[in-house]
């Protein structure tokens, strides 16, 4: 196996584009494309990455990891004159040319850059996951300002050395990206770490994740996790603490050593799926984790006095990270749910995203959003308190369990967070509801809210009621009665051993012809107590949202 076969095998995202140097022709075979075009395009790349967190762009590799070369008639001399040319400050990336595969391959790589760089033709881009995009000018001085707090992690400690680390961690984070190097190459890679004269320096980010002893070179770089009784905090005599533990680790042990402790705390809720009752956590899995990964990758690791604190009350969930929000993220972009990313601590994201534990970057909190919404909690809550930034989850319903049970009939439908948060307002209040009910609720503009409703008046969910006032009635099915159908409750042992009905079953248990049992089975579908899969002869029924028990 090849040194560079990870540029075949890693996905393409953050920190990694695979560029080919030709084109798919009519009759499917390749056209080389004009240098020109590559050119462009590697300046691209090589500028969103710098203004980012840095990367490294593969020419000669298509997009699905195979090996197709740079053609002979590529002079790098040429290219790079072209590259400065078109990047502006000059930027300062590193050249390798290497044979994968036998074909010749060109690697190019960046770290990120104390300036903001810009291309000839006036764009600035940021590398947002696998995509370059645009970048409002107006934020370039304000990441200029932030990029100057953001060299904590590279601070070279004189004082350690190799042994200070536990190498068979690094060894994973090789096996994983599949990089087959040594550990001490690895270090290398992920800019961990200098060899100087023959002696190993190592940053303060190796030290963090992978030292055998981080509190050492960091004195609160763990998670302090504290429950309390009630929903306020008390000090001295009435002081309410139930559990307080510190959590001390390696960073790439200590995330999910955090998920193991924290999860046996939190609370549950019973959910009736299929007849059968199952436990879940009040707080979704994903969201209390996201808060907890962003919180170690992106804390502000100059401050040195105090941890990760993750506070759980009886109806809240908080998870207080040290440090603002690294510019130009603000609390406005997250409450929009704005795909924005920026890092303080790249080359410990960059790890932390090559182990799994983070995905594509700038995702999480949109679906954060997602997942407290489809689970019918409040959304998420940020905030900045005390030079923290604070992710505060609460476990309260946003709406009631008869309005969750009624909601479950959209699902499929591909509606937004606001249309389905409209329609539960509006199931609660009478089925109606206006264009203003609707920018107050979910706080958005006129336009924004004319084209929610049109959609839900085209797919047949709402109607316009009474055009003085423009008041609109929701004309999806309403909730069903309570008392189950006697026909249901028949046919619940079949549907408790089998999972499903079928219209056979239907008729052997309620003695009925072929044509009625159609019927009651469509009735049972529409009033939400089943819910249909398959068609003709194979259609299955199985039990409906409406059956789920109220907690």
């Amino acid at each position: 196996m090849s040194d560079w076969d990870w540029l075949k095998t890693q996905p393409e995202g953050q920190f990694l584009e695979r560029k080919s140097c030709y084109h798919r022709g009519p009759q499917g075979g390749r056209e080389r494309r004009p240098t020109k075009e590559i050119v462009h395009d590697l300046a691209e790349s090589l500028v969103a990455m710098a203004n980012a967190d840095g990367g490294t762009v593969a020419l000669g590799i298509e997009d699905d990891g195979v090996s197709t070369g740079v053609p002979d008639p590529l002079d790098w001399r040429r290219v790079r004159a072209q590259l400065d040319d078109l990047i502006r400050p000059r930027l300062l990336y590193q050249y390798q040319e290497i044979t994968l595969d036998g074909q010749r391959i060109w690697v190019l790589t960046t770290e990120w850059s104390p300036e903001v760089h810009q291309l000839s033709d006036g764009r600035y881009l940021f590398r947002v996951g696998a995509s370059n995009q645009p970048f409002p000018a107006g934020d370039i001085e304000a990441i200029k300002a932030a990029r100057r707090q953001r060299v904590t992690e590279e601070q070279i400690l004189p004082e350690a050395t190799l042994d200070d680390l536990d190498l068979s961690l690094v060894a994973e984070l090789s096996a994983k990206g599949a990089l087959n190097r040594s550990p001490e190459e690895t270090l290398l890679h992920y800019r961990l770490a200098e060899r100087v004269d023959g002696q190993w320096r190592l940053t303060l980010a190796a030290l963090l994740l992978f030292g055998k002893d981080p509190g050492r070179w960091h004195p609160r770089c763990g998670i302090e996790f504290i429950q309390w009784r009630g929903t306020e905090r008390r000090t001295g005599a009435d002081l309410n603490i139930i559990k307080r533990i510190r959590l001390e680790a390696p960073l790439v042990r200590l995330i999910e050593k955090a998920y193991q402790t924290i999860q046996t705390y939190l609370p549950e809720r019973q959910h009736l799926v299929d007849l059968f009752f199952t436990e879940q956590l009040v707080y979704p899995t994903f969201a209390w984790q996201e808060a907890i990964i962003n919180a170690v990758a992106h804390r502000d690791y100059r401050q040195r006095g105090r941890n990760i604190e993750v506070h759980l009350f009886d109806d809240r969930l908080e998870i207080r990270s040290p440090g603002e929000l690294v510019e130009p993220v603000t609390l406005e972009h997250l409450y929009r749910r704005e795909r924005v990313h920026q890092s303080r601590n790249p080359r410990i994201v960059r790890v932390l995203v090559d182990l799994g534990y983070m995905r594509e970057l700038g995702e999480g909190i949109p679906r954060m959003f997602e997942v407290m919404e489809r689970e019918g909690l409040h959304p998420p809550e940020f905030s900045l308190e005390g030079g923290a930034f604070v992710v505060t989850l609460r476990s309260e319903p946003l709406y009631s369990p008869r309005t969750m049970r009624w909601l479950r009939q959209f699902e499929g439908l591909g509606l937004n967070p606001r249309q389905v948060r409209l329609l539960a307002y509006a199931h609660e209040h009478d089925g109606q509801f206006t264009s203003h009910v609707y920018q107050q609720l979910v706080g958005v503009d006129l336009y924004t809210a004319s084209r929610d409703i049109r959609d839900l008046m085209r797919r047949g969910l709402v109607r316009l009621k009474k055009p003085r006032g423009r008041i609109y009635e929701v004309l999806a099915e309403p909730s069903p009665p309570s008392e189950k159908p006697p026909e249901l409750v028949a046919l619940e042992p079949i549907l408790e051993q089998k999972g499903f009905i079928t219209n056979r079953d239907i008729r052997e248990v309620l003695g009925v012809t072929r044509r009625q049992a159609q019927y009651i089975a469509e009735k049972l579908t529409r009033a939400g107590w089943l819910r249909a899969e398959g068609k003709g002869r194979w259609r299955k029924y199985r039990l409906g949202w409406s059956v789920i028990a109220t907690p």
